[in-house]
C-alpha cells in the first residue's frame, strides 16, 4: 500500500483508482453507468444493495465483473422457497474425532450475491440479518468474524411475483441502496449482442485489492461534513415522515417515512459521491445525487399515491 503525505493526496488517489475501476468493468458491461456508479459508491461506503430489474439485465455479471477488478472473494448464493438458515451460514457436523466442527457457509466470502433474495421464506432471509449489521454470524453461542470487507448484494425481480416473499422492513433497511436497473439503450443492446453472440473473451485485471479497500473506506469516513450539509440530510429524512410539520405532499401521498439510518447513509454517500469527484468535502448536491437510492425504500406511498401514479421518484425529487 502506497504511503501517501496527506488525506488531501489519498483522496486524488482514489479518483485515478475509480476511474481505472470503471473502465475495466466498462470492459464486460455495456451501458448502465449509473448502476455501476451506485454499486461502487455502496462499496466504499461499506454499504450493501439491493438490485431491481427483470431478469436478463445482467446483473449477475455485474458483480462478478466487479469482484474480479476488486481483487475480492465471490460467492452466489441462489435463493429458493426451501432455502435454510444453514445453507447460508453454515453448519456443526460430527467429525471422526466424535466433535462437533463447524462448517463454514458461503456467507464467509467479500461479496455475496444473494440471488432473488424475495423468493426465500422471512427466517432465511432473516439469515443475512446479523451478517449485513455486525459483519459476523452466530452459531450455536459463538461469532464467527466475517471476511472484511463484506459486502452483500442482492437482486430482486420486480415483476413476477407468484412465489416471491416480501422483505420485511428491517431487512430492506440494512440495504444501502435500492438501484433500478433498467433496459439498455438501443445503441447498447445492439453492442451487447455483438459482444456476447461472438468467441471473443475479455481479460480482466485487479485494479484495487481488499486492503486498499478498506483503507479508502476509513478514509472518506474521516472526510470533514459542514453542518448545514448534515442538517439538509436530516431535514430530507424528516420531510418523509407524517408528522404535523411534514410538507403538503407527505401527508397526501405518503404513509410511511424513512428511519434515521437514512440520514446516516445520505452523508456517508455523500462524502464517497465527493471523494470519487475530486471534493475534500460533500455539499449538498452531493447528499442529492445519493438521496433517490437511499430513500426509494424506505418510504412507503399510500393509495391516494398509487391511484393517481405518484412514483416515489416524483415524491423524492419534490421533497428536495
Amino acid at each position: 500500500m502506497t504511503n501517501f503525505n496527506s488525506d488531501a493526496e489519498a483522496l486524488d488517489s482514489l479518483v485515478k483508482k475509480y476511474q481505472e475501476l470503471k473502465s475495466e468493468i466498462h470492459k464486460v458491461i455495456i451501458g448502465q453507468d449509473e448502476v455501476v456508479d451506485q454499486v461502487l459508491i455502496s462499496i466504499f461506503s461499506k454499504g450493501h444493495c439491493l438490485l431491481v430489474g427483470v431478469p436478463g439485465l445482467a446483473k449477475t455479471l455485474l458483480v462478478s465483473t466487479i469482484s474480479d477488478v476488486l481483487g475480492l472473494s465471490f460467492k452466489r448464493i441462489q435463493f429458493t422457497p426451501d432455502l435454510m438458515p444453514s445453507d447460508i451460514i453454515g453448519s456443526e457436523i460430527l467429525d471422526e474425532k466424535r466433535e462437533f466442527k463447524f462448517v463454514k457457509g458461503p456467507i464467509f466470502s467479500n461479496i455475496i450475491l444473494a440471488d432473488e433474495i424475495n423468493r426465500t421464506p422471512p427466517k432465511t432471509q432473516a439469515a443475512l440479518l446479523e451478517a449485513m449489521q455486525e459483519k459476523n454470524v452466530t452459531m450455536a453461542g459463538v461469532k464467527y468474524e466475517l471476511d472484511k470487507p463484506f459486502f452483500v448484494l442482492a437482486t430482486q425481480n420486480p415483476i413476477e411475483q407468484e412465489g416471491t416473499y416480501p422483505l420485511p422492513e428491517a431487512q430492506l433497511d440494512r440495504f444501502m441502496f435500492n438501484i433500478w436497473v433498467d433496459y439498455p439503450t438501443i445503441e447498447d443492446e445492439i453492442t451487447i449482442v455483438k459482444a456476447t453472440t461472438s468467441n471473443l473473451v475479455i481479460e480482466k485485471k485487479e485494479i484495487i485489492s481488499g486492503k486498499e479497500i478498506l483503507f479508502y473506506q476509513d478514509l472518506i469516513r474521516k472526510m470533514p461534513v459542514a453542518d448545514n450539509v448534515i442538517e439538509y440530510a436530516v431535514k430530507l429524512s424528516n420531510k418523509t415522515r407524517n408528522l404535523e410539520t411534514s410538507p403538503e405532499i407527505t401527508k397526501k401521498y405518503l404513509s410511511w417515512g424513512a428511519g434515521p439510518r437514512a440520514s446516516q447513509y445520505l452523508i456517508i454517500g455523500a462524502k464517497t459521491h465527493a471523494a470519487i469527484n475530486g471534493k475534500y468535502s460533500p455539499d449538498i448536491e452531493d447528499v442529492k445525487a445519493v438521496a433517490e437510492p437511499i430513500l426509494r425504500h424506505r418510504i412507503v406511498r399510500n393509495y391516494k399515491a398509487e391511484a393517481e401514479g405518484y412514483s416515489i421518484e416524483r415524491i423524492i425529487q419534490e421533497l428536495m
